[in-house]
């Protein structure tokens, strides 16, 4: 049984970047842990965190709950940015 936190980044409503975080690991398993072959996975899944971490910011700055868009909303809002 996964823990509560371990359950929480699997919940695509409460973390954003579960694809990401699935490829960077998948990246790791596949070429035997050597980081420099993940770079752009990496690179993928930071640049999803700071995207969603940003909107998240802006959401509390405005009072907007719950600050996290749930996942459906996310993916509103991918789309309309093409």
């Amino acid at each position: 049984r996964m823990s509560r936190h371990a359950q929480q980044l699997r919940d695509h409503d409460i973390n954003p970047c579960v694809a990401e975080t699935d490829a960077s690991r998948k990246c790791m398993d596949d070429n035997n842990y050597k980081k420099d072959m993940c770079t752009a996975y990496f690179l993928k899944y930071k640049n999803c965190r700071k995207f969603w971490h940003d909107i998240m910011m802006q959401r509390k700055r405005s009072g907007v709950k719950p600050e996290m868009p749930p996942a459906e909303e996310r993916r509103k809002i991918l789309e309309s940015m093409g």
